[in-house]
Parts: C-alpha cells; sequence; structure tokens
C-alpha cells in the first residue's frame, strides 16, 4: 500500500542541501552551514549544491533518480571548484550562465571570542581573527589537531590584562628633557595616522617649560599627559620604563573621566582619540575601539564633520600670535576641526577593519576634510600622510561594505576596488614615495619613515582584505587536487581555477608580500619604534597570506618562505614590548609547524593508484608453507614481467596457459593475511561519507 501524499508544507527534506551532504546521501538541515557540517567540524566549507540551469534543476527533481551522487557528476560547464578540504567538500562555484563573473562564495564567518573578564565579544567576517580561524580549520582538515589549529587561546580576543592597581607615582615626575624625548617619539608613533595637534602646539610643548599642574587648565595637563604615555609606551626601553606610560595615562584618564565627559568638546575629542592609540599600544583593543566611540559622538555633537567656518573657538593669545587677519583665523579653524575629524576617522575605520565591526564615523558624510584639503592641501596644518591616510580609510570601509557584507564577493567589485586603490596610490605626493634628504638618524627623518610605512601597509592592508576571498578559494582547489585521494573519480574539469579568481589572489599574496618586505627594509634600518601599536597587527595579517600559500602547496617557494620568516622576525623584536605581537607570533610559529608537518606527510604518502576494487581472498593464500611462498614469489615475477596483463578486470592468464586466481595487487603484501589487510587501499567507493 502506498504511502499517503505528503504535503510541501509538512515536508522534512530540505529544499537545498549541502554538497558534503549530497556526496554522502545523508540528510542535510538546509541551512549553511548545515547542522552536520557544524558538527563534524567543516562549518567554514559548507556550501549549497547549485544546478547549473533552472531547466536541468526541474528535470531532476522529478527524477530524483537521476540526480547526481558525487561532485564528478555535476555539469563540467561549471569549471572552476572551490574546495577547501577532502574530496566530500570539493564543490563548484556559482552557477555558470550567467552574464556575470562568478563569485567567491565567503568562507570567513563572524564569530563571538571571549574578552578577559569571559564576555563574548563580537568580531566580523573581515577580521583577520576570522581568517585566522578559518585557516585553524583548513589545517585541521588535513593534518588534524595541532598547536596552531588547537591552541587553547583560539577562543580568545588576544588582549593583556592591564594592572588595575595604580601605578606609583613617579619621583618628582619626568625632567623636562624626558618629556621632550617622549613627546617627539610620540610624533613618530602617530605618524601617518594621527595629527590632532598642531605644529604650533606640539612646538609650545617642546620648547615651553613644563606647565604648572596647579594653576594650568586640566585639558592641557591631560593633553601633555597622554602624549608623553604614548611616547613612552613606544619608546625602546629596559622593562622599569614601564611605569611611566602607565602612570601618565592613568593621571590622563582620571582626568577624561572626571571632568570632560560631561560636555563635549574639541579638548575632549582629542583626547580620547589619543587615549584609543594608547590602548591599541597596551594590547586592550576593545577599550580602544570603545573610546573611539566616545569621540565619534562628540565629534557628531560639536558637529566637526560640518564645514562651519565659526564654531571652533581658539585661544586668543593663540589666534594673536600666529594669524593677525580674520580670513587667516577662520582657515585655522577649519583646520583645526578638520585635523581631528580625519584623525578620527582614519584611526576608527582602520580599527573597525582589523577587527571586522561596525565603525562610529562611517554613517556620518563630511565635507569639511574635502574642503580643508581643497583649499591648503600642501600646508602643514594638515600633513600629506594624514591626508592619504584619511582617504584611504575611507576606501576600507568602502571595501567592507561591498565585499564583505554580501554572501559571495563579486570579481567586478573586486576590481572595482583595486582600481579606486591604483587611482589612490597615483595621486600619492612625491613626498611620501621617495626618502628623506635629510640624515636617516635623525627625528624628522625617522618620523617622514615612518608615516610613509604606515600609509603604505595600509594601502597594502587595504588590498589584502579586497582579494582575500578568492586566494580562499584558489588555495581551496589547490588542496583539494594535492589531496585528491582517488584520481578519475572526480574529473579534473572539477577542480580547474577561475582564471580571475587566480589573478586577485596574486594580487593577495603580492600585496601581502610587499607590506613585510617594506617592514622589513625599516627593521633593518633599525627605525622601527618598540611598540607599533597598528603595524603589528597589519603584519600579522599580512603573514597568514603566504602562511596559508605554503601550506596549499607541496613545493618550497623562497619567497614566500623568507617573507614569511620575515614577518616572525619583526614581530619577535616587537614581542619584547608588546604581549600582543608575541601572541602573533606564537601564532605564526606554530602555523609554521603545521607547514612543516603538511609537507612532511605529503612527501610520504605514495602516488595513489586508480583502481575502484582490488581482490581480498584467494584460495591460495592457504599455502603458508616455503614451498608455496616460494611457488608465490615466482608467480609475482611473473606478474611483474607482464605488467600489462595487471590492469584486466578478470583473471591473470600466465603463459602456460593455465589460470592464476591472483593479480598484481591481490599480491601485495598487506593482502597475504586478513589481519594485513588495509582499508585505505581496497576502500575505492566514490561515495565518501561526509
Amino acid at each position: 500500500m502506498p504511502r499517503p501524499k505528503v504535503l510541501p508544507a509538512n515536508r522534512l527534506r530540505a529544499p537545498e542541501a549541502c554538497l558534503a551532504c549530497r556526496a554522502s546521501k545523508k540528510r542535510c538541515s538546509g541551512t549553511f552551514p548545515c547542522s552536520k557540517c557544524v558538527r563534524t567540524g567543516r562549518a567554514a566549507t559548507c556550501v549549497p549544491f547549485r544546478r547549473s540551469n533552472p531547466t536541468s534543476a526541474q528535470h531532476q527533481s522529478s527524477h530524483p533518480c537521476k540526480v547526481p551522487s558525487i561532485p564528478g557528476a555535476l555539469d563540467p560547464g561549471h569549471g572552476t571548484g572551490i574546495a577547501s578540504g577532502p574530496l566530500s567538500d570539493a564543490r563548484p562555484v556559482l552557477p555558470t550562465g550567467s552574464p556575470e563573473k562568478p563569485g567567491a562564495l565567503h568562507k570567513t564567518h563572524s564569530r563571538m571570542l571571549r574578552s578577559l573578564q569571559g564576555e563574548r565579544v563580537y568580531v566580523g567576517r573581515a577580521a583577520s581573527l576570522s581568517f585566522l580561524q578559518l585557516l585553524r580549520d583548513t589545517v585541521t582538515q588535513h593534518i588534524g589537531p595541532s598547536q596552531f589549529s588547537h591552541n587553547v587561546k583560539s577562543e580568545d580576543m588576544l588582549e593583556t590584562e592591564t594592572p588595575h592597581e595604580t601605578p606609583p607615582p613617579i619621583d618628582d615626575d619626568l625632567d623636562f628633557s624626558q618629556e621632550q624625548n617622549y613627546i617627539q617619539t610620540y610624533r613618530i608613533a602617530v605618524s601617518g595616522f594621527l595629527n590632532v595637534l598642531s605644529d604650533l602646539e606640539l612646538d609650545q610643548m617642546l620648547q615651553g617649560p613644563s606647565p604648572n599642574r596647579e594653576t594650568s587648565p586640566k585639558t592641557t595637563l591631560a593633553l601633555r599627559d597622554i602624549l608623553i604615555a604614548i611616547g613612552a609606551q613606544a619608546s625602546k626601553h629596559e622593562a622599569t620604563l614601564t611605569q611611566v606610560d602607565r602612570y601618565y595615562f592613568a593621571r590622563a584618564q582620571r582626568i577624561a573621566f572626571a571632568s570632560m565627559l560631561v560636555n563635549p568638546s574639541l579638548e575632549m575629542v582629542r583626547l580620547f582619540i589619543l587615549m584609543s592609540f594608547y590602548m591599541l599600544g597596551a594590547c586592550r583593543r576593545n577599550a580602544a575601539f570603545m573610546y573611539l566611540g566616545v569621540a565619534a559622538r562628540a565629534a557628531a555633537a560639536l558637529g566637526l564633520h560640518f564645514a562651519d567656518q565659526n564654531s571652533v573657538n581658539i585661544d586668543e593669545q593663540q589666534k594673536r600670535q600666529v594669524y593677525s587677519r580674520k580670513s587667516s583665523y577662520i582657515h585655522y579653524s577649519q583646520f583645526s576641526r578638520a585635523r581631528v575629524w580625519m584623525s578620527l576617522c582614519t584611526l576608527d575605520l582602520l580599527v573597525s577593519s582589523i577587527l571586522g565591526r561596525p565603525p562610529a564615523t562611517a554613517n556620518l558624510p563630511s565635507d569639511i576634510a574635502d574642503s580643508a584639503t581643497n583649499t591648503l592641501k600642501s600646508g602643514r596644518d594638515i600633513d600629506d600622510s594624514l591626508v592619504a591616510s584619511y582617504y584611504m580609510s575611507r576606501i576600507l570601509d568602502d571595501i567592507v561594505v561591498r565585499v564583505y557584507h554580501e554572501k559571495a564577493a563579486s570579481t567586478e567589485v573586486a576590481e572595482s576596488l583595486l582600481e579606486k586603490l591604483k587611482q589612490w596610490s597615483n595621486d600619492l605626493p612625491e613626498y611620501l614615495l621617495s626618502s628623506p634628504s635629510t640624515d636617516p638618524e635623525s627625528l624628522a627623518a625617522q618620523e617622514h619613515i615612518i608615516g610613509s610605512l604606515h600609509v603604505a601597509c595600509t594601502y597594502h592592508f587595504a588590498v589584502i582584505i579586497v582579494t582575500r576571498p578568492f586566494l580562499i578559494s584558489v588555495l581551496g582547489v589547490r588542496l583539494a587536487r594535492l589531496h585528491q585521494d582517488s584520481p578519475g573519480i572526480i574529473p579534473e574539469e572539477t577542480f580547474l581555477e577561475d582564471p580571475t579568481h587566480t589573478r586577485l589572489a596574486n594580487a593577495c599574496v603580492e600585496s601581502a608580500l610587499y607590506m613585510i618586505q617594506t617592514c622589513l627594509e625599516v627593521h633593518q634600518s633599525r627605525l622601527l619604534l618598540g611598540n607599533m601599536c597598528i603595524l603589528k597587527a597589519l603584519v600579522f595579517a599580512a603573514a597568514l597570506v603566504p602562511g596559508f600559500s605554503m601550506f596549499s602547496q607541496k613545493e618550497v617557494d623562497t619567497t614566500l618562505e623568507d617573507t614569511f620568516n620575515g614577518a616572525l622576525e619583526i614581530l619577535r623584536e616587537l614581542s619584547q614590548q608588546s604581549a600582543q605581537a608575541a601572541h602573533y607570533y606564537e601564532i605564526l610559529s606554530l602555523l609554521r609547524n603545521a607547514i612543516d608537518e603538511q609537507r612532511q606527510r605529503l612527501r610520504e604518502t605514495p602516488v595513489p593508484d586508480k583502481k575502484y576494487v582490488s581482490k581480498i581472498f584467494s584460495l591460495n593464500l592457504r599455502n603458508n608453507s616455503p614451498q608455496g611462498q616460494g611457488s608465490m614469489d615466482a608467480t609475482t615475477a611473473a606478474c611483474s614481467s607482464e605488467g600489462s596483463q595487471t590492469d584486466r578486470v578478470g583473471p591473470y592468464v600466465d603463459p602456460g596457459g593455465s589460470t592464476n586466481l591472483f593479480d598484481a595487487v591481490a599480491l601485495s603484501s598487506p593482502f597475504l593475511g586478513w589481519e594485513g589487510m588495509e582499508l585505505s587501499l581496497w576502500d575505492r567507493f566514490p561515495f565518501v561519507d561526509g
């Protein structure tokens, strides 16, 4: 008796199954990633099966018995396969037949990590930590659990605990010459990223005496303290001087939270921007992210994104010293606001792109920066490196929105963004492309070099995150070919790379190599500071790219090897004063070990044969005597001499006319006894259990 018809609304079968469940003929939940892939640790590689065209899809749905059960039965018109694991994870790209080029499905996913207090915190799909997790999952699929893939810190935010106790006061504070040194180091550390104080304000701090803490405004004292804290944090110093930056930061922080959160002001915005920069150097990115939010809301309340020439009050004495005419004063007000706003946007958008989080300044349309830079773009009130970084940060935000807010990365979008980045690089002033004309050992030359380095690394990071989805796609295909256990079961066309994806993946690798090589040049010139709060995160994000490429190939590429080792060298040097750089160095060192293990396994794995089935039993196996063994050896030699006969489907016929029940594979050593049977040699069925 046939079963009653089930209404479509009550059917339990998923309308769309993932490729792994389809290949193994297992029930799929229809969600992506599906419950089975999540349970088996393949969530990053779970994608839906796509049919080539609606007509064939309709035909297959009406004839279930004709639905292909393995990826090899898919329409060869797909051409490109995206795979990051064994056979069961091989999968086609988006359907062909559409006029658009096939995109790259995102394999990185938003994640919830643990903060220092155990709270769950969010990192987005574009975050470097999400790419790291994908790489960990891939390593696990191919070599099994390792220290790299199952590190105890894999679910942590990679932060360090800031001591809660109040730093002990420094005897008589610092002398004026020490304060000068730290303020000079501050200028180098923030070069290319921030310019919240004018040259006049910094010169007054460097030339004038230390302010009287009893009579000076608290805002002036707080700004001076945070500058000294950043300079002390970035300086190469012994461990005893760590108290200096902690003490001065705590003093500035007390002023900020005691009196500056009540009413927004330009000084408040500047202070919270600088406190955020300090927190990045202290390996407290969640705190830095929150401080940027406070600065952004205060800036919005003050209308810093709005080009109102009469909204900023400047000290009357400062006005008289610098500008005498009213029109010049208006320009000074405009540039003060533009400097702060551009610095805020640059840091906010850059940090948000590294963490994959929504920025606070993205939805605030600004015209003040464009107005200021167009009026006096070459002036020293707004330096070239800040202008370049500001426009780059806006492109970064555009990249995250257009690439990572979609289900797949479009090749057309990626190429248009790369064209925009190329236009940005073509518009860079010569000042940022050339070495300083002054003594390279001077502070001015170091400030110039570090500023140019920051701008260049931000550009390379932007190229990386545009093209990284295509790198993942291409390397997934190469890994699938590299680990294909049964050649011939799946057609080679399934594992072909899309030429556009390959070009974009090459751009990703090249950009990562350029960034690390540039940083290595500056490092070898001994011009890097002791703590580079943003550079270390950019170097780590770049180093994962050649690391993934090395893991995905059997041959040794000396360029990738040298560059990856260079990144390790930079992070090892920065780890002396940065706990976050030490975390990054440890992760990359474990990745280095996983790469070595992968290569060792690939060298030891024999080339698999193309046989689907082998004989597992023969009556002649009862001959266990030495004479019988000798006859079997003779038969083996005869089979070897007639190698062309071993590929027959039927039994082997020797030259004497007698029929032997052995074939060449059955005589191999694993099959001389039942206890020697190896499933990996005879289990050649094309149905892979997912």
